[in-house]
């Protein structure tokens, strides 16, 4: 647990990657942000191989003030990417729904946040919507759940679905956006 009392939550893969000078590898963290669970994956891609380094979420004090879970989610995410200084981190895009504009407005927060993680470890940040990561994933844009959870299971070639959904979500954004930025045959 962290001073500011945020608990994060880590899940190391347990493997190492081994690269050669000739090898170049790519490490993307990928973010699904909420004010109460923050999902995080930590993938590296080597000569077209996707793995898994670490994933699991940072939770914030449902309790407190707005500002002191902000405090929270910046340290959990901040932690993260100074382990790991990814070449980039891969975002949910912020969304907002016309009958509740308040949730984007307070989730914007969160992901002020992490973009300052991000840059105090000068790693871009891109960000993808939740519907194209479901549709790249799964070929349905509103998956359930359930269904992105497996998706990931199956890419990164895992015993087990991630658990819970946040991570799911957080290694996905990390995996499509991976592929869209890195592989020459993905579409812009």
């Amino acid at each position: 647990m962290s001073s500011s009392g945020a608990k994060l939550s880590r899940s190391p893969s347990g493997a190492q990657l081994k690269t050669t000078a000739s090898s170049q590898s790519v490490t993307v963290v990928g973010i699904d942000p909420g004010l109460r669970i923050t999902g995080y994956g930590v993938i590296r891609a080597c000569e077209g191989k996707i793995q898994l380094l670490e994933a699991g979420i940072v939770r914030a004090v449902a309790s407190r003030p707005l500002e002191q879970r902000i405090q929270e989610i910046y340290d959990g995410v901040a932690e993260v990417v100074r382990d790991h200084q990814p070449d980039f981190v891969a975002l949910e895009q912020l969304f907002s729904h016309y009958e509740r504009p308040k949730t984007a407005i307070l989730m914007g927060h969160a992901r002020g946040a992490i973009c300052l993680a991000a840059a105090q470890v000068n790693a871009p940040v891109h960000a993808i919507e939740p519907t194209r990561v479901k549709k790249i994933m799964t070929g349905n844009g509103h998956a359930p759940k359930h269904q992105m959870q497996q998706a990931v299971r199956l890419q990164l070639g895992l015993k087990e679905a991630p658990e819970p959904a946040d991570v799911a979500d957080a290694l996905a954004i990390a995996i499509c956006v991976y592929h869209q930025r890195c592989n020459p045959l993905a579409s812009s």
